[in-house]
Formats: structure tokens, C-alpha cells, sequence
């Protein structure tokens, strides 16, 4: 079964040699108890140690059933261990923080027994020492004798076929002591005995043969035995703890030691916590720093207007050169003026800027120079109108002549923005009335303090005086009529046109078509986007419609064919061009200004890169020049916050490295109070990557137990970091706490807490079983 062929084991200290094994040879029977006398240093227990593999051999061999164990790798030992060996150690060696049922269990845990066979097995084992009743204690619940007893239960519960008891009744009374040797004696029958005892007497009256060793050597054997030649029929079955098994022993040790875990684990979440904060400040202020570049943005959209400017700088044109000896005046273009370029604004382009991608801006708004023929009635009387906030003592020439008669002004809308969403609805509320329903529904923009343009209500009809209030039903359902031009103008005998005096007629004419003012609006938070100025604001797809009823009238027909100005008969000029006159008559459409208005200041220089696209390859005078107004602002916000949140992070990463750092001290404590769990594990069986993994588990459980607790505290901080915010700043929810950065900041509180815990870890598997067994 079992022999020893000249087992040498020596151990230097300095020049000296101690010969714990001194060339033993012995061999023992498949069923017998043996009991090892000797006084203390004389090698027994190293023998018995080696017998079970906890001590390896200097030289010599040793043979289990045929097999030869010269080579033996340490995953070969720690199988023979869990599967042909059981220990019964004097000092019970019962790991204290499992119950009596786990610690039997454990050696056909590490044995990947399934969980019903291996509950089946250790409370049998239990029962038939004598504990059934006490399967569900602690160990600190039992007696001596009893924990005696949980250690025989666990040595045999793996059925093995070596039994080896290290002075088993050593710590006990005499009574109890009796009992124990007959306990053994009685597993004694169905496999090999072996016992290292100081007690003679126990020896003779219990063992079968009795081996008197001294000074490394053995010195008689009461019933030697020669081992013949046997057939090699050892079988090693390799032990393996899987991580789940690790993890749940790792909960059991922490659950025993709450608070200290409790602690742990909250001074390791003070760099989750310092992050997460830092992360939740840093998202929250982002989202105020887009709303304030949104406003901007929608303050000061890029504009491509029919006219634009290439000026790029000025200070170098306005040196001073030295006159000229000739008395001269030199005519000569001014800067501005030389700087002017007209916008070739087709209708290829008007596809490009509607292919531009949606997610770069929150809408494209387009102007029309188009007027509108407004009349409304006030005390019964029908009077002209107009959208505009315009003073009416505007010039009446030229241009301004033609916007005063004909009503240009007003905010256009688009009808939906490039999500598809209802514009107004989405940055603005109704104080009053509704929503506009469609096209032929105005709305009156005001301020956040309901304050709008005097002179936008004076233009629509209604008597006001600077700072006096109106009431909402003064304003909302007033009615407005639009001539068509073929009505509202008509010819003169020397071919000019002018407006029809008649303004009853025209406003009764069954042609009109009737605007209403729906609602009275505002913007919704004073953190909204105010795109639209405050006055009547009106739909882009009703200009739209003016267009088309104008567009042939004869007046714009009339103003097609003349170089001159058919409402005032004067020749068009430079700061009058033709183009213009015809599309305030309606007779164009072409927008007069295209306003873009990106989300954030990234999109838009995304949006003017699109636009640069364009004007690649093409002439000057074929470009398309838009106007960035935002763009001095763009270098003052951009980068701004991501750079602050780098800086603190940093700073928070620091208490983090601690955290790595104090969670490695721990585990080394904690390698240093198991120890002696770690000699029992290896004595189990246990292989050193089964080791590391018990420590890992543990770290791993501290490191989620950290990260949950750090992002749940940051969590929790936010309520007062806002309201004091709020308090100091007005900014209502600036501390948001991602949960993607929290899911993040868990894995990397784990991350970082297991390779805190791995070196002490790798430290605790290197641990000799024999002297962490010894270690108390």
C-alpha cells in the first residue's frame, strides 16, 4: 500500500545540519493502525508530514501502491492530498469562520464533488462521529472533544485511504481521549492508521503495530512489514475550486469581520466618491456650458445672406499713405464697399444646405424679402399693417418706402425643426390663446417678462404707449386680411403703380386671405434658446404662399421688364438692385438670407466645413461667403470644461492609487491572520492557484463592495451639492451622476482593488503548508 525506500530530509542552519529523516525505510499495510512513538524533535512528525505530502522528500522515494512519487510536480501532491489522505491535527485545525457542515465539505469541495453528493457525504461523515445533532454550529459552539471529532469527520469524509492523525487526544482530557482512540480505531478497519503519539500507554492499548523512531532513524517495529513488488494502480484526480467557490469562502471570512470590511471597504470608496462627484459636477456644467453656447449660437447663427462681406482686415488698409504733390482728389472704392460680394444663392445650393446632416444643427431657418399687403380693422376702422417693430417714421424711399407699404418684417419660423419636431412647441409656452395650427395663425412673441416691441403693436393696429400694459384678449384672435398685389395696387397713366386708396373695399375683398394671432408666447426657461425676436412671429411656409399668389401679379411683371422702380418711377440705383425690388413684390423665391443654427460649437464648425466644401474648386464670384458672428466665442467655451474635469480627475485618481495601496496592506493582514487557514486548505488539497484565487475572490468583493458604495455616496451628494448650487448660483440640477461613469467607476474600483490584493495574494500561495499549519 504505502512505503518508505530511504526517505531523507535534512535541514541546514548555517554550518549545521539537523537529520529530521535519516534514510527511513518502512513500509505499511492497506488496513492496519500504526502508531509512531518518539520523543519530540525526533522526526515523526516530519515523517508523518512527508507521508502526506506537506514535506517533500530531500532523497529517496516514496511508493504509493505501485507509483513511484520521485515525479511529483506540486499539482500532483496537492491531488494525492485531497484524494488519499485525511489529516486529524492536535489542535483540530477547523477553519472558524465556516460552519461545521462547510469545513467537512471543504476537502470534496476542492475535489469538485457536486454540491448534493458532497452535503450527502459530510453529514454522514458528521453522524458517524457522533454530530449529527450539531451539524448546523459553529465551531466556537463545540467542545474539544467535539472539534476533534469535526476534524475526523472531515479527514475521512473524502473517503481516502490513508488516514494520518498528528497526537489527535493531545489537547484532550483523558475521557475524551478514549473515545477518540476509539473512534480511530474503528476507521482503523477499512484503511491505514497512522498516529504520531507521545502517549505509550494509548499506543499499546490501541495500535495494531507500534514504530519507536529517534534521532531521524526507526528504531524497532512490533509488526514489520515488506512491501512486494505491486503493479502501478495509483489514480490522481486533480482538485479544482472554481471562482464561484472562492468567492462564496471570501464572503463567509468578510461576513465574520463586518465592520472592519464596512470600513474597508468605505475608505477605499473615498476615490470612487471623489470621482464620481468630480464626473457628475463636470457632466452637469457641460450641460449648462451647451445651453449657454446654444443661446449663443441661436443669438448669432452662421448667415448666408444675398450680400456678404470678404472684408478679413481692416487695420492693414487703413494705413496712412502719403498724399499725392499733384492737387488731385483720387476716387476710389472704400474698404467695406470693395469688400461687398454678392452671394450667387441657386438653387443647387439651396439642395446642399437641405443635404446638410440633421444632428449638426437644431434648424435652418430661411428669410424672404417679401412684403405683405396687410390690412386690419381697429374701432371699425380698416387701416394698413405691418409685422415689422419698425418705427413708422421710418424714411419712405427707396427700399424703406417699399418695406413700409407692403408690411415686410416679423419672425419666420420654420414649420418643423430638422427632428421633425413642432419649433415652437419645443422652445416656446403659451401665456395665452393656442399653438398656431397652421399657416395662416400668427403668434406674438414676448420677452421673459412679458414685455414685447412697442412699436410691433402700434404696426398691427392697436393703441400703445411706451410701458403700458394690454390685455392678452386685446391681442389674441386679432385678425389681419393680405391683398394680393393684383388688388392692392394699382396702375397710374404714366405706368407707375400705387397702392389703391379704397382700403374698405380691399379688406372686404373675398380673395383675401385672413391671418389671426393664435397665442402669445414665450420661451420656456430662461436657459431656452429666444431664436425669435418678440413681435409677431409667422410660419416660413406662409411666405412661402405669398410668393405663390404674387409671383405673377402684373406688378411684379411690370417690374421684370423696367430699369426703372415702378412704385416710384426713380431710376434703380447701386443700393437698389433689381433683384431686390422683384422679390419684395413677391416675385422671387429666392430666400434672402439662409440662417443656420447649430447645437453646439463642435457642429458648428462641422457645419462650416460643410459649408467650405461647396466653394471648393469654384470661382470668387461663384462662392457662397457666409457670415460666423459666434465664432470669436467658440475658442472661449470650447475645450474649457473637458479640460477643468481632466485636472480633477487627476487630482481625485491620487486617492484612488491610495485606495490600491491601503487595499494591499489589508490583504497582506489578512494573509498573515489566515495563515494557518492557508496550511488546512493546502493539507486539503488546495493548489497554490487555489490559494490566490480564495485572496483574489476577497479583494474582488471589497473592490465591487467599494465602487457600489462610492458611486451610492456620490449619488446621495448630488441632493445637497445642487441645492446649494442652486442657492449660490441659480443653475438648478448641475450635479448629474452618469450611470455609465458609474458602471465604469465600479469595474475600475475592482480593477484596481484586485491588483492591490494580487501580490499579497500570490505571497499567501507560496505559504509551506507544514509551517503555516504550525503558525498559530
Amino acid at each position: 500500500m504505502l512505503e518508505l525506500k530511504h526517505i531523507k530530509k535534512y535541514y541546514y542552519v548555517g554550518d549545521s545540519v539537523t537529520k529530521a529523516l535519516d534514510d527511513v525505510s518502512v513500509s505499511f499495510r492497506k488496513q492496519e493502525f500504526v502508531a509512531i512513538l518518539g520523543p519530540s524533535g525526533s522526526g515523526k512528525t516530519t515523517m508523518l508530514n512527508g507521508i502526506g505530502g506537506l514535506d517533500i522528500y530531500d532523497s529517496g522515494d516514496l511508493v504509493i501502491k505501485g507509483k513511484s512519487t520521485k515525479e511529483f510536480k506540486a499539482a500532483d501532491w496537492d491531488a494525492y492530498r485531497n484524494n488519499s489522505v485525511g489529516f486529524i491535527f492536535q489542535s483540530y485545525n477547523i477553519i472558524g469562520h465556516l460552519s461545521i457542515l462547510d469545513n467537512v465539505e471543504m476537502g470534496m469541495t476542492l475535489s469538485g464533488v457536486p454540491n448534493e453528493e458532497k452535503k450527502k457525504k459530510a453529514i454522514s461523515a458528521l453522524e458517524r462521529v457522533g454530530l449529527g445533532p450539531h451539524i448546523n454550529k459553529k465551531p466556537n459552539q463545540l467542545s474539544g472533544g467535539q472539534m476533534q471529532r469535526v476534524a475526523i469527520a472531515r479527514a475521512i469524509a473524502n473517503d481516502p485511504e490513508i488516514l494520518l492523525c498528528d497526537e489527535p487526544t493531545g489537547a484532550l482530557d483523558t475521557e475524551t481521549s478514549q473515545e477518540i482512540m476509539k473512534l480511530i480505531k474503528e476507521l482503523s478497519k477499512e484503511r491505514l492508521v497512522i498516529m504520531v503519539t507521545h502517549n505509550p500507554d494509548l499506543a499499546d492499548e490501541f495500535a495494531d503495530r507500534i514504530i519507536n523512531f529517534a534521532d531521524g532513524k526507526i528504531q524497532n517495529d512490533s509488526n514489520p512489514y515488506t512491501e512486494n513488488e505491486a503493479e502501478d494502480t495509483f489514480k490522481l484526480n486533480k482538485t479544482k475550486m472554481t471562482f464561484w467557490t472562492a468567492l462564496k469562502l471570501s464572503f463567509t471570512n468578510l461576513r465574520t469581520k463586518k465592520a472592519r470590511t464596512a470600513l474597508t471597504a468605505f475608505a477605499s470608496s473615498i476615490g470612487i466618491i471623489s470621482i464620481a462627484i468630480v464626473l457628475a459636477l463636470s457632466s452637469g456644467f457641460q450641460k449648462q456650458i451647451d445651453k449657454t453656447q446654444a443661446n449663443t449660437l441661436a443669438q448669432f447663427p452662421v448667415t448666408i445672406s444675398q450680400t456678404a462681406s470678404t472684408q478679413t482686415g481692416a487695420a492693414s488698409s487703413t494705413k496712412e499713405k502719403k498724399a499725392p504733390k499733384s492737387k488731385q482728389v483720387t476716387a476710389k472704392l472704400s474698404q467695406a464697399e470693395k469688400s461687398v460680394h454678392t452671394n450667387k444663392i441657386s438653387k443647387d445650393y439651396l439642395n446642399y444646405i437641405k443635404d446638410m446632416k440633421p444632428s449638426l444643427s437644431k434648424n435652418i431657418g430661411y428669410t424672404y424679402a417679401t412684403g405683405m399687403n396687410l390690412l386690419t380693422k381697429t374701432n371699425g376702422k380698416v387701416k394698413s399693417a405691418q409685422f415689422s417693430n419698425a418705427s413708422s417714421n421710418t424714411a419712405s424711399t427707396g427700399m424703406s418706402q417699399m418695406a413700409a407699404s407692403t408690411g415686410v418684417g416679423g419672425s419666420v419660423y420654420p414649420s418643423t425643426d430638422n427632428n421633425g419636431k413642432g419649433f415652437l412647441s419645443k422652445h416656446y409656452k403659451v401665456l395665452s390663446g393656442s399653438m398656431p395650427k397652421n399657416e395662416n395663425e400668427v403668434v406674438l412673441i414676448v420677452n421673459s417678462d412679458n414685455s414685447t416691441n412697442v412699436n410691433g403693436l402700434k404696426n398691427i393696429g392697436i393703441k400703445v404707449k411706451d410701458g403700458q400694459k394690454i390685455d392678452y384678449s386685446k391681442i389674441v384672435g386679432k385678425e389681419f386680411k393680405i391683398v394680393s398685389n393684383n388688388n392692392y395696387y394699382q396702375k397710374n397713366p404714366l405706368g407707375t403703380y400705387s397702392p389703391n386708396t379704397s382700403l374698405s373695399s380691399m379688406y372686404n375683398d373675398s380673395s383675401n386671405k385672413t391671418l389671426k394671432v393664435a397665442g402669445i408666447l414665450k420661451v420656456k426657461s430662461k436657459s431656452s434658446e429666444n431664436i425669435l425676436a418678440t413681435g409677431i412671429a409667422y410660419s416660413d411656409k406662409l411666405t412661402q404662399d405669398i410668393i405663390q399668389m404674387n409671383k405673377n401679379s402684373n406688378i411684379v411683371k411690370a417690374q421684370k421688364s423696367s430699369d426703372t422702380n415702378v412704385l416710384t418711377g426713380a431710376e434703380i440705383d447701386a443700393s437698389v438692385s433689381k433683384s431686390s425690388l422683384v422679390s419684395y413684390l413677391g416675385g422671387s423665391t429666392t430666400p434672402s438670407s439662409i440662417m443656420i443654427y447649430p447645437n453646439t460649437f463642435d457642429n458648428k464648425d462641422k457645419v462650416l466645413k460643410y459649408l467650405d466644401k461647396y466653394n471648393k474648386g469654384k470661382s470668387k464670384s461663384n462662392k457662397v461667403i457666409y457670415t460666423d458672428l459666434a465664432g470669436q466665442v467658440s475658442t472661449l467655451t470650447g475645450g474649457l470644461m473637458t479640460a477643468i474635469t481632466y485636472v480633477l480627475v487627476a487630482f481625485a485618481g491620487i486617492s484612488l492609487v491610495t485606495s490600491m495601496i491601503m487595499i494591499a496592506i489589508i490583504t497582506y493582514t489578512s494573509v498573515l491572520e489566515r495563515t494557518k487557514e492557508i496550511g488546512i486548505l493546502k493539507a486539503l488539497g488546495a493548489r497554490k492557484k487555489d490559494i490566490t484565487r480564495v485572496f483574489d475572490a476577497e479583494t474582488v468583493i471589497l473592490g465591487v463592495s467599494s465602487g457600489l458604495l462610492g458611486v451610492i455616496i456620490a449619488w446621495l451628494a448630488t441632493f445637497p451639492i445642487n441645492a446649494i448650487l442652486k442657492s449660490m448660483t441659480d443653475l438648478s440640477n448641475v450635479a448629474q451622476l452618469n450611470p455609465v461613469h458609474a458602471l465604469i467607476l465600479i469595474v475600475i474600483s475592482t480593477v484596481l482593488t484586485v491588483l492591490g490584493g494580487h501580490i499579497p495574494a500570490r505571497m499567501a500561495a507560496k505559504k509551506d503548508a507544514a509551517t503555516a499549519l504550525r503558525s498559530e
